[in-house]
């Protein structure tokens, strides 16, 4: 094809023009004619009508928040309906019961990050997952035992006791994460000042994975090494693969927060030889506000004993004879703590079912197409606006990070002028086009009124606030 014209190509890429205009860094034709072409040759443009998004918005805030689909709200509904009819009865006999909803909905999410179905659990809130995941982890390296991972002379299982193990995380993560790390830490009488390392950032936007192994080579103290598959500012991608390699390599458990990647890029998480994971399912899930989060735990693990023990993590086969005694579960649903919210896992169902059934592999390919449409419009039409999210594919998330020196004002100019987008300090305007929602036509018309507002000066009325909800 000849890139622009939208034209068959053999109908194995249908998003093909995306790509060449970004590759190029310009469109050769109308941008208006290559949104339509996309949009009509889309193998996931009919998802768009699953979800409830209002007409008068263009919504590009999924990477916070995802939409409800239909399905999403009929598992919730059907959830209801179940305790106004079954009451205590629904965790025996509801339609499945909701005794194993934890398990059921973790083995849906296994295959979205590529593990078997008992190394993934849903349970508590992300960060409790991190909190009991990582105190669990430094205990097994105070009591001698490290990662023991196959093929690495460095991960054969011991640890130096005599040695107060370190955790390498990066300055560009979510702030939570380290407020975890440091309470773990300070729990076991470890100085996070001295314990916490910190990999810095070249350019403020992303951070070099050779610089991880730079850490890991200067450092013979670090246990755990702690990294986001994908970076909640910038949305640069990491390679999992080699952060646990290294990781590895150097004797150390290798762990990371998936929350800005689990349901726009697929994982492989058994074959990179990571040894925990925790994730949200509020953001490309879709599950709802405040939905239940997600764990992964490789099975070589199974069997260990949680830093944070709860009843229901306790083997299911005896749960219920109120044994003092706590037996954990020999699979990841150890790692759970008290009795699931069911109306904050019961969304997960539908969500995962709809997200499943268009595949993560068309999601991915999808997202990128949007992206690179997204990018090279910004190149094309807006020059004020920087990106300052990788143009490597293989290093870009689902978002992208517009950078403008008013950016607070800009994202709220355009959410008055109908487009849901977020700010983050102290520059970004973080632009989701999510791949299950979004059509060509719509990230268009975003660019069409991020030039509108800075050709005219509109976004200079507003004011800078002073903290908030974005």
């Amino acid at each position: 094809m000849d890139g622009d014209d939208g034209k068959d190509d053999g109908d194995h890429d249908p998003y093909a023009p995306a790509r060449a205009a970004f590759d190029r860094g310009e469109f050769e034709s109308d941008p208006v004619r290559v949104a339509a072409r996309l949009d009509a040759a889309d193998p996931l443009s009919g998802f768009a009508d699953r979800f409830a998004v209002p007409d008068d918005r263009l919504y590009m805030d999924g990477n916070s928040l995802g939409p409800p689909s239909d399905a999403a709200l009929a598992s919730l509904d059907r959830a209801v309906e179940e305790w106004r009819g079954l009451l205590i009865d629904g965790w025996t006999d509801a339609d499945p019961p909701w005794f194993g909803i934890a398990e059921r909905l973790g083995a849906s999410l296994a295959p979205l990050v590529g593990a078997d179905p008992a190394e993934v659990v849903v349970g508590n809130s992300i960060t409790v997952n991190l909190h009991t995941l990582v105190g669990t982890f430094l205990d097994e390296l105070r009591a001698g035992n490290g990662p023991d991972r196959d093929g690495h002379a460095a991960a054969d299982g011991d640890w130096n006791t005599g040695t107060t193990p370190a955790v390498l995380v990066n300055e560009l993560d979510f702030p939570s994460d380290h407020y975890a790390i440091r309470a773990q830490l300070r729990q076991r009488g470890i100085d996070p000042g001295e314990k916490l390392r910190v990999v810095e950032s070249r350019d403020g936007r992303t951070i070099d994975p050779a610089d991880v192994e730079t850490a890991l080579d200067a450092h013979d103290d670090v246990g755990i090494v702690y990294m986001p598959t994908a970076l909640y500012r910038s949305g640069q991608l990491f390679d999992v693969a080699r952060i646990a390699e290294a990781a590895h390599a150097a004797g150390a458990y290798a762990g990371f927060d998936a929350a800005h990647s689990v349901g726009a890029v697929p994982h492989a998480f058994d074959d990179a030889g990571v040894d925990f994971a925790v994730w949200c399912t509020y953001k490309y899930l879709n599950a709802g506000p405040g939905s239940i989060g997600a764990l992964f735990v490789a099975e070589r693990h199974h069997g260990l004993t949680p830093a944070l023990a709860g009843w229901w993590g306790h083997e299911k086969e005896t749960q219920f004879e109120m044994n003092m005694t706590y037996t954990p579960a020999d699979s990841a649903g150890a790692w759970q703590i008290g009795t699931p919210p069911v109306f904050a896992a019961a969304p997960l169902a539908g969500a995962v079912e709809t997200l499943r059934e268009a595949g993560i592999d068309r999601i991915r390919a999808k997202s990128l197409a949007l992206t690179d449409f997204l990018i090279a419009s910004v190149d094309a039409r807006l020059p004020e606006v920087a990106v300052g999210t990788p143009r490597d594919r293989d290093a870009r998330g689902g978002h992208v990070a517009l950078e403008h020196p008013a950016g607070e004002r800009l994202s709220k100019a355009l959410s008055d002028r109908g487009v849901v987008v977020d700010f983050r300090p102290p520059n970004v305007v973080r632009v989701c086009p999510a791949a299950p929602y979004t059509a060509f036509a719509d990230v268009l018309a975003v660019v069409d009124r991020i030039e509108a507002i800075l050709d005219s000066g509109a976004h200079e009325a507003y004011t800078v606030s002073e903290g908030g909800v974005t």
